[in-house]
Order: structure tokens, then sequence, then C-alpha cells
């Protein structure tokens, strides 16, 4: 089998994969923009959250050329990609009960913003504990990660509970257990990982999904230029200046 056909299956995979999240769960990304737009339009404040390799869309949508220059990570020392050496002590991590609860109670999160929480599994103690505790200081929370995984797994919370339990709102990436796509004699594991590309294409679907709700409720979207356009810095200083108060990545 050659390498050009096996990465053109990949991408069959993905694009279908892409297809399945739009066609199925277009309402809950609908409704995720709208709570977006929700916690713009009411003063509140954006973050994103997200462990291991879940950390990559997070980020995606922080500081991001158009995109909403509210978003902030919400950042847990240790669990950010692979920062950590070696890069297995952020799964180790992700089991240590109390470091969600030590991040919220130290953080700048509160009652009224909203926390995007993304875990591809939602079984381990970091995220759950993430959802609950945060749901408790009155932070909304919008889950995306794979239901399958409560269906064909077991939760590693004392609770034995998982992410999509404690959400105001659950958007499911529809990846399957093991997160890999291809398969191929003389290779022993399944491999051609597809989390991360849906899952970013679900934040940015959500992320444009509240812009245009904001449009259309007359408020302007506080969205980011590139700044490799001319104009584009200066654009950025403007929103950083206006909403100083709820964006956490910018220098003073």
């Amino acid at each position: 089998m050659s390498e050009s056909k096996l990465a053109g299956q990949f991408f069959d995979a993905a694009i279908e994969l892409l297809r399945l999240v739009r066609d199925e769960e277009a309402a809950n990304i609908g409704a995720a923009g709208e709570m977006v737009a929700d916690t713009v339009e009411g003063g509140g404040r954006l973050f994103a959250f997200g462990a291991g390799h879940s950390s990559l869309p997070a980020q995606d949508v922080v500081y991001r050329a158009g995109g909403l220059g509210l978003m902030n990570l919400l950042a847990v020392p240790g669990t950010v990609g692979v920062d950590v050496v070696p890069a297995t002590l952020g799964s180790a991590l992700e089991r240590v009960e109390g470091l969600a609860s030590a991040v919220l109670e130290s953080g700048p999160a509160r009652s009224g913003d909203l926390l995007v929480i993304i875990s591809l599994s939602g079984r381990n103690q970091l995220p759950v504990e993430m959802a609950l505790k945060a749901r408790e200081t009155g932070i909304k929370v919008i889950g995306l990660t794979s239901v399958a995984y409560a269906d064909g797994t077991g939760s590693r919370h004392p609770s034995g509970t998982y992410l999509k339990d404690h959400c105001d709102l659950v958007v499911d990436s529809k990846i399957a257990i093991g997160d890999a796509e291809l398969s191929a004699e003389g290779i022993d594991v399944p491999f051609g990982p597809a989390s991360t590309v849906v899952t970013s294409a679900v934040m940015q679907a959500v992320m444009a999904t509240a812009a245009g709700e904001l449009v259309g409720r007359g408020i302007t979207p506080p969205l980011l230029r590139s700044g490799n356009v001319d104009g584009g810095h200066e654009w950025n200083r403007r929103v950083f200046a206006e909403y100083a108060d709820r964006i956490y990545f910018r220098h003073a």
C-alpha cells in the first residue's frame, strides 16, 4: 500500500467525520455559539481548556486572527500540550484529584463566565472535576467530547461519571474510541488520529456562529485581525483596550 493511498484514506476519513459532525451536531454547535454570544453580551469572560492534545483546539481560538479577542486559555500547568518532560507526566496529571479545583480557585474565571472544556475521552479526573467545580462556581460549561467513550470505557473520576454528565451543553465530536482512522497490513496498531482536525473545526464553527449571533443582536463582534495585514496591530490594540478587563493574554 503506497503512502499516497494512505494519505488519501486519511483525508477521506477526516472529511467524513467533519460531515457527520456538521450534520448531526448542527443544533448543538448553534446553541454553543449562542452561549458564547450571551456571555459576550452579558459582560462575561470566555475561557477554553483542554489537556494534552485536547489543548491544541483550545489554543487555536485564543489570540487568533479572525477569532474572538475575548477567548482566553485556561491553562493547567503541565497539561498544555506536551510541554513537560517526560511528556507522559501530562497524562499522569490528568488523573490528579484536586488539580482542577486549585486552578479554578486561583484563576480569573468567575460566575457569569463561560468555559469550553475539550476532552476526547471525557473520562479523566481533570476534565470531570473542572466541569463540576466550574458549574458550582456559576460558570457555564460547554463540553466538547466523544460521547462514545462514555459508552465503551470506564470513568477515572471517583463518581464514575464523565465530562458529558456535568455540562450545560455537550457537542459530540463523533471520534471513535482509540482516535485512529486507519489500519494497514504490516502495521500492528490503528493509526491516523483525526480528533484534532475535527475538534478544531468545531471550535471555529462555534466562534463563527457566535460572531453571526452578535451581529444579529446589533453588537459588533470583538474579532481580531491578522498582524500580518496592514493595520492589523492597530485594530487589535483597539479591541484589547475596549475589552481590557476581559482579556488575560495581553500585555498590560
